[in-house]
């Protein structure tokens, strides 16, 4: 797979997520019980579009778009607050104005196809300070008296949340962007069932030997190239390092096991190949972005139905 050709996978992939049923489903949920905006963004730091229409869009946000010193101010907020989410995960900041911003990457693999967004809120009351700053940041002298007069209605009319409720919000929303990722990887799957056979022997040896150590001599020649060739070709169709595919193929499998009440963390780790239990839990963050015993506890908390998702 070329480099095009994961970019189109990713494309690919987000288009089929955002049309999917349970997206549609999920946003109208979360729209409605929190009052929030919410949006599956695709996985370009620059993709900042308040001019698609949203329900539960804060009119500030959208009467500040039209200016275009302030769509730089938010497009550079934006660029930053999904940089840092691709990298740490859920991430929230305020921008310019006060508002707050959440950003929640969709992974297939560990290729990101998009981010879920949400915010446009305050988290405390704003003051006619907080407001004139703001304008400040934008320069004032670029709007008129009846523009200043829309901005500052808008403004005071935006929804406040407490910290406490955002927070509530934004774990919800990192639960769907999960169940967005397990579906995203299976579509990247199907699509890799296009691969060349010796990548596909090389993956199946891969799978049946986690629990060993798995060498790049030993899957290269299972591949039947040489290891130079098989790195490239490895990375080109699966969209990872075979060192990254094996940690994350070995992570997949440790959540199976963690969903058995008496395994042990450590014995898990052992288990499905870490040869430590550092190395273990470095690789779940990465991939999973929490601990094993985090994420052993939200699933408990998840009814039974869902626990095995």
């Amino acid at each position: 797979m070329s480099g095009e050709r994961i970019h189109h996978l990713s494309e690919a992939i987000f288009h089929r997520l955002i049309e999917s049923k349970s997206f549609s489903e999920y946003e109208l949920a979360f729209r409605s019980a929190t009052g929030l905006p919410m949006r599956l963004v695709e996985a370009n730091p620059n993709s900042w579009d308040l001019k698609e229409k949203r329900k539960n869009q804060s009119g500030f946000c959208e009467a500040i778009n039209l200016c275009d010193s302030a769509c730089e101010a938010c497009v550079k907020v934006n660029r930053d607050l999904m940089h840092k989410s691709a990298i740490k995960g859920p991430t929230s900041c305020h921008c310019f104005a006060g508002l707050s911003a959440t950003s929640i990457p969709v992974y297939a693999g560990t290729m990101v196809v998009g981010y879920l967004k949400t915010g446009q809120v305050f988290q405390k009351t704003p003051s006619e300070d907080d407001f004139e700053t703001a304008i400040s940041d934008l320069d004032k002298s670029r709007f008129t008296k009846k523009q200043i007069e829309t901005l500052k209605k808008a403004y005071f009319e935006t929804t406040v949340v407490d910290p406490e409720r955002y927070q509530s919000m934004v774990t919800l929303l990192d639960h769907f962007a999960r169940e967005l990722s397990a579906q995203a990887e299976k579509l990247a799957i199907a699509a890799n069932e296009e691969e060349p056979e010796s990548i596909s022997r090389a993956r199946e040896y891969i799978h049946s030997q986690l629990d060993e150590s798995i060498s790049l001599p030993q899957a290269a020649r299972v591949a039947g190239m040489s290891e130079s060739h098989f790195c490239r070709q490895f990375k080109l169709a699966t969209g990872m390092t075979l060192t990254e595919y094996v940690n994350y193929a070995r992570i997949l499998w440790a959540k199976k096991e963690l969903l058995k009440p008496n395994a042990r963390i450590s014995e898990v780790a052992f288990m499905v190949g870490f040869q430590s239990l550092s190395q273990f839990n470095r690789c779940f963050a990465k991939f999973h972005g929490g601990s094993p015993s985090q994420y052993r506890d939200e699933v408990s908390a998840l009814p039974a139905t869902k626990a095995a998702g």
